[in-house]
């Protein structure tokens, strides 16, 4: 049986990791995991699986919920690194939203946790430091996103070596069919609604603004180390070809499914091995009839573009985008700007800032705070 840790229990990704837990009592156990702010959703976890240690974000609503379990609660960031390295864990589910993740991680790391990821910031931020901390314990870092599991499956069994490009594919988000004139009156209730996935708000319009694809294409960068002249994005409106590997001799190798993350994240959870999935949804070809496929529009898409920027310059450029992009997204939620100004905000942000080549942790950590600052100050 292998014990799961889960950072962000009560996110998109988190409840569809319970999920998972709960279909295979047998062979998982969830020994602790952190919620947020969520603690009606703590008390029912904690009544369900029994675990060893919970984390919430404040001390006042530890202090509460300590009165109502067994487990062992905890609040902040040191609740949320005892939750990464709990010394019963055996596998780390890293989905929390932003780069708050990232110290939890490498100190699960640095405990020898085995690391499913689908935190997008943490790579992002800080890969370089991450995946040389990966290299140093020895530990796997296991992809939890559909498209960078989709391509550590298609790389079972071939070398690395061999690889030509990678294929990351991309729905539109809730926007592919409107022009830039048309985007400036979108409503935040219009980015909401993406056409194939069930997601959080921040990821549905990161989606909206192509800027989650910006974030996997840094993150492929990193996970299957590639130059990013290497990654390609495409447009596939139907979310059945989850990502694509092609080979030097031309072959390409592509996993297909249909739009539903329980798959990839039980496929980080039993690997190298597969279980059987509860109520899947079937992937039917002949139903699906037609896919398809377009090139990708950078001018259309700006985030997009401003990602591969930010992923080629390096150093401590990505923390500064994902750290404008953050604060960006959480003032269009708020109504404080338009969707077209959250990729205004970011490129002022990369512009603005001189790179710094080699940052360490406490650099970036700086830099990710400075810049959410000053972002969200000037919109009070």
């Amino acid at each position: 049986m292998k014990k799961i840790s889960l950072m962000g229990a009560s996110g998109s990704i988190g409840t569809q990791t319970i999920d998972v837990i709960r279909e295979h009592p047998d062979s998982f156990k969830l020994t602790a995991f952190s919620v947020g702010k969520n603690i009606d959703m703590a008390r029912k976890l904690a009544k369900e699986f029994s675990p060893d240690l919970i984390s919430v974000q404040h001390k006042e609503d530890a202090v509460s919920l300590q009165t109502d379990v067994s487990a062992k609660v905890l609040w902040g960031m040191d609740g949320l690194i005892e939750t990464a390295t709990h010394q019963q864990t055996d596998i780390l589910v890293n989905a929390v939203l932003g780069s708050v993740g990232l110290e939890p991680t490498l100190k699960a790391i640095e405990a020898k946790k085995t690391i499913a990821i689908a935190n997008k910031e943490t790579l992002v931020t800080a890969g370089g430091i991450v995946m040389n901390a990966v290299k140093k314990h020895d530990v796997m870092m296991l992809p939890v996103d559909s498209e960078h599991s989709a391509i550590f499956q298609a790389l079972q069994g071939e070398s690395r070596k061999n690889i030509d490009r990678l294929i990351i594919t991309a729905s539109g988000g809730s926007f592919r069919d409107k022009t830039r004139e048309q985007l400036k009156e979108v409503s935040l209730e219009d980015a909401l609604h993406h056409p194939n996935w069930s997601m959080g708000a921040k990821i549905t319009i990161d989606s909206a603004t192509m800027m989650n694809k910006g974030l996997e294409v840094i993150e492929a960068h990193w996970l299957f180390d590639l130059p990013y002249d290497k990654i390609d994005v495409l447009l596939h409106r139907e979310s059945i070809i989850h990502s694509m590997v092609e080979f030097q001799d031309s072959s390409v190798m592509a996993q297909l499914g249909s739009p539903d993350m329980r798959v990839p994240i039980q496929y980080a959870l039993t690997y190298p091995d597969r279980l059987e999935m509860k109520n899947p949804q079937r992937l039917r070809l002949e139903d699906a009839g037609k896919l398809h496929f377009e090139k990708m529009n950078f001018e259309r898409y700006r985030c997009l573009a401003l990602a591969y920027e930010a992923g080629k310059s390096g150093g401590s450029l990505p923390a500064v985008m994902n750290a404008a992009n953050e604060a960006a997204v959480s003032l269009f939620i708020n109504g404080k700007i338009s969707f077209l100004q959250i990729e205004e905000v970011i490129e002022k942000a990369m512009n603005g800032h001189e790179v710094i080549l080699s940052p360490d942790l406490e650099t970036i950590l700086d830099i990710d705070r400075e810049i959410r600052s000053r972002i969200l100050s000037n919109y009070r």
